[in-house]
């Protein structure tokens, strides 16, 4: 596990190579390695990330059966998520996070940029007094499905096919990135978050865990159900102490070990051979 304690100038630097058509600044000379490491692969350019985050409970939980998702994570962990956010050119999250916890979506506990902030909203449930709506903050895209009585909520709405119960994600990844919007937050909920994993466009996951143990309520992800392990998806994972969480930092682009089945209906751990 490594140490992550952020410091102004690197996350200075941070900022610099998020900022596209400004000159880098020189990389700090008593940087925090842990911190670059975590944070590098979300402000570097060049190509396009899809990075998912969740931040949870010791037992997977992001709230109480009655909804409340307050205090989930630490004060670090809130810093984590918003560093995350600044990082990136837009959040994403369902319709259903809009409904139930009324977001911003911006940053606030740490300086920087706030990101386009987009809703995935299939069936048209936005409500049109939401925060983000009337705060007056960054743009907000609204995405529905082309099949649905077209609303006015005074921001951009695009309208694509539906595909089967809702929008497929690459649709939505498309949508972004004719807009320059290529690198990518995905925020929740656990559904929209397992959408975009199942679908194999998801770069990144943090997995952000606080020391509390809720015991009931809903899950941060919810993917689909695999029988056995040698099934389950296994990213190289980096470990970091970020001070109140740990965060779990799974690279999706570098398959870690895996499991294949013996002769004898045994799963066996192997390493990859990539």
């Amino acid at each position: 596990m490594q140490s992550a304690k952020m410091t102004g100038a690197t996350w200075d630097y941070l900022r610099s190579m998020r900022e596209q058509g400004q000159r880098q600044i020189t990389r700090p000379v008593n940087d925090d390695k842990a911190s670059l490491s975590l944070y590098e692969p979300i402000a570097r350019r060049g190509r396009p990330l899809v990075l998912a985050q969740v931040g949870q409970s010791l037992d997977g939980r992001v709230a109480t059966t009655t909804g409340d998702a307050q205090d989930v994570s630490g004060c670090d962990g809130i810093s984590h998520l918003h560093r995350c956010r600044a990082l990136v050119d837009a959040v994403v999250v369902g319709v259903g996070t809009v409904v139930a916890d009324n977001p911003s979506l911006s940053v606030r506990a740490v300086p920087g940029e706030n990101p386009v902030r987009v809703v995935i909203d299939c069936n048209g449930r936005m409500p049109q007094q939401s925060k983000m709506l009337t705060d007056g903050g960054a743009p907000v895209l609204v995405v529905q499905a082309d099949d649905i009585l077209a609303r006015r909520l005074g921001h951009e709405v695009v309208r694509l096919p539906r595909c089967g119960e809702g929008l497929h994600p690459k649709d939505i990844l498309d949508c972004l990135a004719e807009r320059g919007l290529t690198s990518v937050l995905i925020e929740g909920g656990a559904k929209t978050i397992a959408r975009f994993i199942d679908a194999d466009l998801v770069d990144r996951l943090h997995v952000a865990i606080a020391p509390i143990i809720i015991g009931s309520g809903p899950m941060g992800i919810s993917l689909a159900p695999v029988d056995r392990l040698s099934e389950a998806r296994r990213p190289t994972v980096n470990v970091y102490n970020i001070g109140t969480d740990i965060v779990f930092d799974c690279d999706f682009r570098r398959p870690a070990a895996s499991l294949e089945t013996s002769d004898q209906g045994q799963d066996v751990l192997v390493t990859h051979p990539a």
